[in-house]
């Protein structure tokens, strides 16, 4: 019976060759789609879940409560990862690893500026990175010992064995390399070219010796014996740093390793969420483009329920069961789902190497995994069954005496369940392209909101090597300036579009000393306004003609902050230290550009900071004003690169999740819509091969072909119409949730319904009128002979 029914199907879909065609081209597409997205969806899924006691890992965040509200960071004190082991009950292991810092490393001739991660022993205990070379027991025991990636060595020393090799760091720092490790995967939150010993930072960072309770500096983790311990260490922790610190704002807690990169996003000391909510819209879409192309199919093949109507009559007619037909057309669902199983594939091997380049990861296919054959297997059983269930059940009840006679099919149920199904496939489209819309629109609007100073033609470069020497940096910025292509340079302690460097230390007349209100410092040089093309709104830049050590200029939130009418002039304290305020700078973006600028105050230093601007003239040729500047930073600082940036590039990066959010829902909407139009193409066959007679009649009574046109085209306008009413409102729900994840949003108008209504209704109009033209054109007496 098997082998039979698969005979059957084979030729009936081989006859059939248009309509398998579209069938296996819209399941084809809507399975690529949807394992595309579950690869991807699987991939960041697995985020730091590499590590076999990643479910007994946590990382350390910190609440504290500032500006009125509870924030968390992952920022501790350095003393806390050796003081959890030593006091908390049911912990395992725990390590403080620093920040990311690029740094150059040095053997022989080759020299190369990597990120470095500084650590203890323990780093290797909670995190199991393959160790390829080395003892595992004995790293980073050593003061001056360096960890090596795969990548790292091999760039480092080629086809050498590395261990024990003697490198330096930053041309100043012996070290000796005692191991080499597999290279982090893509999806893991902790990323290094190598690892250096938390002595070695110590000695790099004086001041981060001592038992000091009151800096953030680091990241500590914690691996506990087993989870049962979580509750008790957990509560001990959270009160850890104010015991240790009279007057500490700190109070940490434990959150698992394996939710760090998806839920990242915390209000009010509690996690809400994060990379998890658009990963969950990214799983909904899979399913629903899949769900989209099963109901194509299942419009398509009723759509030939009449032809197929006398084959089903004869079968029963002579002995078969409606259980058998039902197995029969399960069956050519199933196998056209096999087949399109297999054109998917192709199609997912031509895309996927852009969409990794799209999202800068790496998406493999595994096709040594048993998983992912089961997965596979599983959803094209799925895809066959679900897509050929309708169709199965509906023609097979077919009453055999009626069909064979050749009375007309019952269609008023299936064609009003069908319609059912349009309708929802149109909801989606509408509710993609309202979604689309808002998103384009809110990225727009926040990358032409107003920053607080000139990105264009602003360059950014690490202060490294000789350049740290207040005189060779007077030097560099003397021929800079001198040579016409640059209009202004100075230094920051940190980068202009990056956080960091904050604290409670500033009051002044009129605070309550129990308020605690977070402000972000810099210390800045001269022309930092003028450079940077920040604006003035009251009072003057550092300048060398006055005595601005105890000077100090503040942003905008921090002066309203204050509370003070005039605060030019006005005398505060910072750290203890009397300051006079000289200025107040209209407040500018530096960290996310969603959310409103925080209280910031800056002191000029004579002490060259980590990162330097520099200004081109906007009159200058750039490419060559940027290799004069390469040039003579090369000249003044051979030993290290120049890594360069420009200020506009580093400020696009700070829209990667929403432009990744906005690219994938453009790309695979389109999908859904397309698959859509098949749709409505099976339904605008099914509906022509229902009315064809009556059709003919009206021609032959005198009706032309518009009038065909618009009859046919109504009852689908009428469907979109019904979809859009339903999309609206929903679509409104959708977008307006996710609008309220940002303190600066747009309003939400009547563009973006707008467009989903012309959008569908174009779509509509243009999908059917390709039939009902033919339709139209078809000759009447085709279907009347025979009545």
């Amino acid at each position: 019976m098997f082998k039979l029914n698969l005979s059957i199907a084979l030729r009936s879909l081989w006859k059939h060759k248009g309509y398998t065609l579209i069938n296996v081209g819209g399941l084809a597409i809507g399975l690529a789609s949807c394992m595309l997205l579950l690869l991807y969806v699987a991939y960041e899924w697995g985020y730091d879940k590499q590590f076999s006691n990643y479910k007994t890992t946590y990382v350390t965040y910190n609440n504290q409560t500032a500006n009125g509200t509870i924030l968390s960071f992952n920022a501790t004190p350095g003393v806390l990862a050796e003081a959890v082991k030593a006091e908390i009950p049911g912990v395992e292991h725990a390590v403080h690893v620093s920040y990311p810092d690029e740094r150059l490393l040095t053997y022989n001739r080759n020299s190369f500026k990597k990120t470095a991660l500084f650590t203890g022993p323990d780093f290797f205990k909670i995190f199991d990175f393959k160790v390829l070379k080395g003892n595992p027991a004995a790293l980073l025991k050593n003061p001056d010992g360096v960890v090596l990636s795969q990548s790292m060595a091999k760039a480092l020393f080629g086809n050498e064995d590395p261990v024990n090799k003697i490198i330096k760091l930053d041309n100043t720092e012996v070290l000796k390399v005692e191991g080499v490790v597999a290279d982090a995967p893509k999806n893991c939150s902790i990323s290094f070219d190598y690892l250096l010993s938390w002595t070695m930072f110590e000695k790099i960072n004086p001041w981060a010796k001592g038992n000091i309770w009151g800096s953030n500096f680091c990241t500590t983790f914690v691996q506990l014996k087993d989870n049962s311990f979580f509750d008790k260490a957990n509560t001990q922790i959270h009160g850890m740093i104010k015991a240790k610190e009279k007057g500490s704002n700190g109070e940490p807690f434990l959150h698992p390793l394996s939710r760090w990169h998806l839920y990242s996003t915390f209000e009010g000391g509690k996690s809400v969420g994060g990379k998890i909510q658009q990963l969950q819209i990214f799983f909904m879409l899979a399913f629903c483009i899949l769900l989209i192309a099963c109901v194509n199919f299942m419009n398509l093949s009723t759509a030939r329920s009449e032809k197929r109507s006398k084959e089903v009559g004869v079968r029963k007619a002579i002995g078969s069961s409606r259980k058998d037909l039902i197995r029969q057309f399960l069956m050519e669902s199933v196998l056209l789902s096999l087949i399109s199983m297999v054109f998917a594939f192709i199609l997912l091997e031509i895309a996927l190497p852009y969409f990794n380049g799209l999202l800068g990861i790496t998406l493999v296919i595994e096709y040594s995994s048993w998983q992912f054959w089961t997965v596979l297997l599983l959803l094209a059983l799925f895809t066959g069954v679900i897509a050929g269930s309708y169709p199965a059940f509906y023609l097979s009840s077919f009453d055999p005496i009626k069909v064979l006679k050749g009375f007309t099919l019952p269609g008023n149920s299936s064609l009003s369940i069908r319609k059912l199904l349009v309708v929802f496939q149109f909801v989606f489209a509408a509710c993609l392209i309202i979604c689309i819309t808002v998103i384009y629109q809110q990225l727009n609007y926040i990358k032409n909101k107003p920053i607080g100073y000139d990105k264009n033609n602003l360059i950014e470069i690490p202060v490294q090597g000789n350049l740290k020497d207040a005189g060779k940096f007077q030097v560099l910025k003397a021929e800079l300036l001198k040579s016409g292509y640059v209009s202004g340079v100075t230094y920051s302690s940190r980068t202009i579009t990056g956080g960091g460097n904050n604290g409670y230390g500033v009051s002044w007349p009129g605070k309550n000393p129990e308020e605690k209100i977070l402000v972000n410092y810099r210390n800045t040089g001269y022309d930092m306004i003028k450079t940077a093309g920040m604006e003035l709104t009251a009072g003057r830049d550092f300048s060398i003609s006055h005595a601005d050590s105890t000077s100090v200029i503040i942003n905008e939130t921090l002066a309203k902050i204050m509370g003070i009418k005039e605060p030019v002039g006005a005398k505060i304290t910072w750290d203890d230290t009397p300051v006079t305020i000289i200025g107040v700078v209209k407040d500018y973006v530096f960290e996310s550009p969603y959310q409103k600028t925080s209280a910031l105050i800056m002191s000029h230093t004579k002490y060259i900071g980590s990162a330097m601007l520099i200004r081109v003239s906007p009159d200058q040729n750039l490419s060559k004003a940027v290799q004069f500047i390469e040039d003579k930073i090369k000249t003044l600082n051979p030993e290290y690169p120049v890594d360069r940036h420009f200020v506009n590039e580093d400020f696009e990066m700070k829209f990667q999740n929403e432009k990744l959010l906005g690219t994938i829902s453009n790309w695979f909407g389109g999908f859904a819509i397309f698959i859509s139009c098949l749709g409505l193409l099976g339904l605008a066959l099914y509906m022509a091969e229902q009315r064809k007679r009556e059709i003919s009649i009206r021609k032959v009574l005198g009706a032309d072909s518009l009038n065909i046109l618009i009859l046919l085209n109504a009852d689908f306008i009428k469907l979109v119409l019904i979809a859009n009413l339903i999309a609206f409102p929903l679509g409104y729900v959708i977008v307006n949730k996710w609008l309220s994840g940002y303190d600066f949003r747009i309003g939400l108008s009547v563009l973006p319904f707008a467009v989903a209504f012309l959008l569908s209704m174009l779509i509509a109009l243009l999908t059917v009128s390709i039939q009902s033209f033919k339709v139209a054109k078809a000759n009447p007496v085709d279907a009347l002979k025979y009545e």
